[in-house]
């Protein structure tokens, strides 16, 4: 048997740092030197010894390739939304990686034009992403944005829809959000600092040189993002402060793009708030409507309020708090709000008549199961479209009259191939931690298969930033269904399925508990029987990374494998600087390192720090060199320290991407390719690389 090829082994060139009494070695710091052509050797000596680490998996890798694109109908199309006289959908085509935006004029069978065909856009690059796509409210000019290195910053184009003309201005350097005035003659973008913030609201003229544009707002705090973007009613623009805990929101008449911005209510330490429009009596021109707004003042789940649009801070509550409904979100039509909501860590729709009749709740089939906005487009409607999914029904669009309560299936997504549900269960689980907290479990699996624990299972979770991890359907999770492996989500504190004290008691001094909670489902899997713990993998992404690295450290025997994508496993260094993307704003969410007390939280559980000598699981990691939110480093890093210090056998793989960033590779054939690549490797781990 030929022996399996030697990994990298970097120099160790300590580096001592010692902060509140404690000294650390970080013996490859210099790893963080993005242009050292030594730094840019090491990653592809790495991709070169994971190439061959999984050689063996060619055929397999293949076969899964195949078995995702085989599922999925690759010439296919949005639900065409309709907004005036057009109606917008997306469109892809067999062969080609990036969808194209199109609209139909009249009807959704209409006559139908390519406003954006990404194709074309990406040409011959590796990377290619969409940023912005926003078409002016007369329908005649898309302003859209492009990046072609993953590092999130955009250029800034806009094409005359009538001739398909790119126009003269050409603005470099922009971030998301953006917004178009009334009469499409002017442009409001963001624009990020030099960590990748994005702090100011930028001015564009049409037809004028990009140095004529003007700064509208500044925000100087660190810890604030900025962003922009249209009410439904296309009649304000409002331009949101963002930081972990805090919001604060300002307006612009979007029919007077030189109006200097008003605040809605100056920000509040631990207050946020969000705002929507609904228009006032149209007989009356001082009537300017009232702005709707979701708001955790007083209430850590969320509250309506509403004020008059001439008096934004003058708060008077429609919708009270509920200790058991967390409102995650809202929209504002002209008959009705719909706001977002979730019970018992379950998403669900809330309705409530613009005009004070009564509030109702939408009901669903499902009890494991994800409700999200699908396209809407037009205030004035009474047609509410939302996106309905789990674990085993496919991702589904469906339209709600919200007066009648008569609903339709418009599409849903196929899964080619002769997919039955009814092959699968979806279960909800409840584990139980250390500290009693009972944590939700979302599972799915084959069904009918035996519960004695020599199932193999895949257990994911990401846990941060009040982000929820709710139930979602995946073609490819069928390949590792079909073959008897596991699927379960563990939904951890750190993220908001379960309402705000749900997020709190997973950050800063408490994180600690995000982990304990995955080794918690863990357990209560195993002692359930759907897997024992050589049959168990992790797998978790960014912030998901860091999760299931810690928990990895603290437990490394439950587990087979570890699968962690673009991890932040370097936590205490990465918050330490502050001239890295995103630092100081994360603050709120991890802590400062530079506080003491805030040091030790950080160090007791930072992955890369907490590396000892112990027989480690096979380990898959996977990092993007222009990634800016966790840099290509901390990955590197990692995988280089766990093979310095694990006493067993196993495998320590690191794949990085050389020309991507965060979100991995871009194109749709690509992005297959890779999953593949993370299935295998599983299947592998669980050993059935030679099933089916």
């Amino acid at each position: 048997m030929q022996k399996p090829p030697k990994p990298p082994r970097p120099l160790a060139r300590p580096v001592p740092r010692t902060l509140h009494g404690d000294t650390v070695v970080d013996s490859y710091r210099w790893m963080q030197d993005k242009e050292s052509e030594e730094v840019l050797a090491h990653l592809r000596a790495e991709n070169d010894y994971t190439d061959a680490r999984v050689a063996h998996l060619a055929d397999l890798r293949e076969t899964l390739f195949q078995e995702i694109k085989s599922r999925i109908q690759e010439t296919d199309l949005s639900v065409p939304a309709p907004k005036g006289n057009w109606w917008y959908l997306s469109r892809t085509e067999e062969g080609k990686q990036y969808p194209l935006s199109c609209r139909r004029s009249g009807s959704a069978d209409g006559p139908e034009e390519v406003l954006l065909d990404g194709n074309l856009l990406a040409g011959d690059s590796n990377y290619f992403a969409l940023g912005l796509f926003e078409v002016s409210p007369d329908h005649g000019i898309v302003a859209y944005s492009t990046d072609y290195d993953g590092s999130e910053q955009y250029t800034l184009r806009f094409r005359d829809l009538a001739s398909g003309r790119e126009l003269p201005d050409v603005i470099p350097g922009t971030y998301y959000g953006g917004a178009w005035s009334r009469d499409a003659s002017w442009f409001f973008y963001t624009r990020p600092d030099d960590a990748m913030r994005p702090y100011q609201l930028w001015r564009h003229e049409l037809g004028t040189p990009p140095e004529s544009d003007a700064v509208v707002i500044q925000e100087d705090d660190e810890r604030f993002f900025l962003d922009v973007g249209s009410t439904r009613s296309e009649d304000w623009i409002l331009v949101t402060l963002q930081s972990q805990v805090t919001s604060e929101v300002w307006m612009i008449d979007a029919a007077d793009a030189a109006a200097a911005p008003r605040c809605v209510r100056p920000r509040e330490q631990g207050v946020e708030y969000w705002a929507e429009h609904l228009r006032g009596d149209a007989a009356d021109p001082g009537d300017g409507g009232r702005l709707v707004i979701l708001t955790t003042l007083d209430a850590p789940n969320g509250r309506l309020v509403e004020s008059p649009v001439g008096n934004p801070g003058a708060w008077k509550e429609i919708l009270a708090h509920r200790d058991d409904v967390k409102l995650d979100g809202l929209d504002a039509f002209e008959a009705h709000l719909v706001a977002w909501s979730r019970t018992d860590g379950t998403s669900g729709i809330t309705v409530l008549p613009t005009n004070g009749g009564t509030t109702r709740e939408l009901s669903f089939p499902e009890p494991v199961r994800t409700v999200d906005a699908s396209t809407n487009l037009e205030f004035e409607t009474g047609l509410l479209r939302f996106e309905y999914e789990s674990l085993v029904t496919p991702s589904s669009i469906y339209e709600e009259d919200l007066d009648s309560g008569e609903r339709r299936l418009l599409k849903q997504q196929p899964v080619l191939g002769g997919y039955q549900p009814d092959d699968w269960e979806s279960l909800r689980e409840w584990a139980v931690a250390d500290d009693g907290t009972r944590i939700p479990i979302s599972l799915v699996r084959p069904k009918g298969a035996r519960v004695d624990g020599s199932s193999p299972l895949v257990l994911y979770g990401y846990g941060a930033y009040e982000s929820n991890s709710d139930p979602w359907f995946s073609a490819g999770r069928l390949s590792l269904l079909e073959r008897g492996v596991g699927f379960a989500i563990a939904h951890v504190r750190g993220g908001g399925e379960l309402g705000r004290p749900w997020y709190e008691g997973g950050k800063l001094a408490n994180k600690q508990n995000s982990f304990g909670d995955l080794i918690a489902c863990a357990e209560h899997l195993i002692e359930r029987d759907y897997t024992r713990a050589d049959r168990l993998a992790i797998r978790g992404g960014s912030a998901g990374g860091l999760l299931v690295a810690a928990a990895l450290n603290q437990r490394p025997d439950l587990f087979r494998a570890v699968v962690a994508e673009v991890p932040f496993v370097d936590v205490v260094n990465t918050m330490l600087d502050e001239t890295l993307p995103l630092t100081v704003t994360e603050w709120e969410e991890w802590g400062n390192p530079a506080l003491p007390e805030q040091y030790a939280w950080l160090r007791a559980y930072c992955p890369y720090e907490n590396i000892a000598a112990r027989p480690y699981p096979r380990i898959l990691a996977t990092a993007g060199l222009n990634d800016p939110r966790v840099a290509y480093w901390e990955p590197a890093k990692w995988v280089a320290a766990l093979r310095d210090q694990t006493t067993g056998s196993e495998p320590i793989l690191l794949k990085t991407e050389m020309g991507a960033g965060h979100g991995g590779p871009s194109g749709r054939y690509d992005a297959w390719h890779e999953e593949a690549l993370v299935l295998a490797f599983l299947l592998d781990a669980f050993g059935l690389a030679a099933t089916r």
